[in-house]
Formats: C-alpha cells, sequence, structure tokens
C-alpha cells in the first residue's frame, strides 16, 4: 500500500511498484480475455498516459454501472466484469486496474467514504482505481460511469472524480491499494443480487 501523491525526480523503480503489476484473484489481468482487450485498447499507443485515457475511458462508458442499468449479475473479479459487462463501482476499478496491469501500467486502487443522499447520516465506500504516470506520480480515476450530474474525467494533472468527497464526515483515503479492500470484496462476494448490494454498501472510517 502506497500514499499519493508520489511524484518522481527519477525514473520508475519497477521493484518498487511490482504489487502494482501484479496478478490477484480480483485482478486477474492473466486473464485470457483481459489480455485481448488491453491489446485491443493498448495497439499503437505508446505513452503511458495515452494506454490509461484509452482503458478508462472504455471501461467508464462501455461497461454498465449495475444500479445505473437497473440491475445485472454482481461481479468483483476483473475477467467476470468484463465478460458480464456491468459491475459496481468498486468491480469497474478492478477492471481497469486489470485492463492497464496487462499493459505493463502500473496501477492500484483508492477509496472515498462519502454520505449516502437517500440515507441521512449514512455513509459508504466509493470505489477508483489508480494509475502511476510518469512525472505526475498516483493518479485517481472514477470509472463509475457518467450519467446528468456526474463527468468523470481523465485530465491529468486535474482529477475529475464523480464526487470530491469533500463535504463532512466524507474521506478521501490517501493510501493506493495494491489489492482491494477486504470490506468490499466481501460484499461482492456474499450476496448474489444487485439489491443486496446496495443495502450493504461497506463503511470504514480508516484506511
Amino acid at each position: 500500500m502506497q500514499v499519493y501523491p508520489n511524484t518522481l525526480t527519477k525514473p520508475l523503480d519497477v521493484a518498487k511498484y511490482d504489487p502494482f503489476l501484479a496478478e490477484c484473484p480480483v485482478i486477474d489481468h492473466g486473464h485470457a480475455d483481459i489480455q485481448k482487450r488491453a491489446t485491443l485498447l493498448s495497439y499503437g499507443l505508446r505513452r503511458d498516459d495515452d494506454i490509461a485515457k484509452a482503458c478508462f475511458e472504455w471501461v467508464r462508458d462501455e461497461i454498465t454501472h449495475t444500479v445505473d442499468a437497473g440491475g445485472g449479475p454482481v461481479t468483483c473479479k476483473a475477467s467476470d466484469v468484463l465478460i458480464e459487462g456491468t459491475g459496481f463501482c468498486y468491480a469497474k476499478s478492478h477492471l481497469l486496474a486489470a485492463l492497464l496491469r496487462a499493459c505493463g501500467v502500473p496501477a492500484g486502487l483508492a477509496y472515498q467514504r462519502l454520505k449516502d443522499d437517500d440515507a441521512p447520516n449514512t455513509f459508504m465506500l466509493h470505489g477508483l482505481a489508480t494509475v502511476h504516470l510518469p512525472r505526475l506520480g498516483w493518479y485517481r480515476m472514477d470509472a463509475r460511469g457518467n450519467k446528468p450530474g456526474i463527468a468523470a474525467e481523465f485530465t491529468p494533472p486535474n482529477e475529475r472524480l464523480a464526487w470530491p468527497g469533500t463535504a463532512e464526515g466524507e474521506i478521501n483515503f490517501r493510501e493506493v491499494w495494491a489489492t482491494p479492500m477486504r470490506e468490499v470484496v466481501d460484499v461482492l462476494s456474499i450476496y448474489s443480487d444487485w439489491r443486496d448490494v446496495c443495502a450493504h454498501l461497506p463503511d470504514v472510517t480508516e484506511a
């Protein structure tokens, strides 16, 4: 786990970022379908910035957010998100991180604690993906999917997330995770109905 921002003044120490290039049970970027999609998205691109933008926009726009779509299977593992074409914010972040790692670009996960607009005094985790960009360091991306009132974009060095996470009680956790939070994996694994996931969204106050 690392903390952002992490601006570098020297070339990337590859060994230091091995955890953010590695495969794990959730970020399974060795899966053939992820390898194929990563190859298609990165074709002709050489700069990590361009690869990250292509992968981010594809996941944001082509993989539906399960709630916005009005339902669908509950996914967690990156390859399942790709195959099913849907996921919660956490799951979409897993896929984005997997695609970037498949392209050889260091990627991780980050989280926000946000207010639940539908339940006063209730908070929930929101999932983001992170990418390590040359000369910038860690950059957060919100691939949950745009809709009226939400316009997340890839505009480094400036972040454009779905929500700023600056209201009272909200938290922008500064850690960059190589593997997903246990609380996130648990809720996506325990419940098979998307409505049950919505009713049990995880909330933590410290990473």
